[in-house]
């Protein structure tokens, strides 16, 4: 995801045209963003237990039809709209892991690694597991502590954005965002008992 390739510039420029309310753009834009969230997808759906319901490209038309609905959404740049997918994404996780916890009520297990992030193929030294729950409730305690950082692991863990990227989307340099990204992992680690 390089937002200063010339797909980036277009698919910023359609995003834009998208937000001044050409619907058309949207149609223009999918098939250009459609490989990169189906990646952001996949990466998400590693981390649940093989009996999960969701395909990538489940998860990637569910959020398909959430970005349809968006009546009022701004979008800045290429970067920025990776964002805010991901926390779609992590919505739409969270809400069926609600949804089947609801049901078994307490049967279901959809995994995620904090340790991920940095090489999702390789097992990392940090693998602490937790269940999606878990993170999204740790992940509101850390925003209501520090939005900053809570932020930060939305665009790194959920959105799959690397440091530049996150850097970009908050103005913030890349070795602020690797700092906030170090101590929203230890802070997390320590509220969901791994640390």
């Amino acid at each position: 995801m390089d937002p200063s390739s010339g797909a980036g510039t277009n698919i910023t420029s359609l995003l834009t045209r998208w937000s001044q309310g050409d619907r058309g753009a949207l149609d223009r834009v999918i098939p250009l963003v459609y490989a990169e969230l189906r990646k952001i997808a996949a990466r998400q759906l590693r981390r649940e237990p093989a009996e999960q319901p969701f395909e990538p490209t489940d998860l990637v038309h569910a959020l398909f039809l959430q970005l349809v609905e968006q009546r009022h959404a701004t979008w800045e740049n290429r970067a920025q709209f990776f964002a805010v997918v991901g926390q779609m994404m992590r919505r739409i996780l969270v809400d069926h892991a609600r949804a089947r916890h609801a049901a078994k009520r307490g049967g279901f297990a959809i995994r995620l690694s904090l340790g991920d992030v940095e090489d999702p193929l390789q097992p990392s030294p940090e693998s602490h597991v937790a269940d999606v729950l878990a993170i999204d409730e740790a992940l509101e305690r850390l925003a209501a502590q520090d939005a900053d950082q809570a932020r930060v692991v939305e665009l790194r863990f959920f959105a799959g954005l690397s440091v530049e990227e996150t850097a970009m989307v908050l103005s913030r340099s890349p070795r602020t965002v690797k700092r906030e990204w170090r101590l929203a992992k230890a802070w997390l680690y320590r509220d969901l008992g791994k640390g």
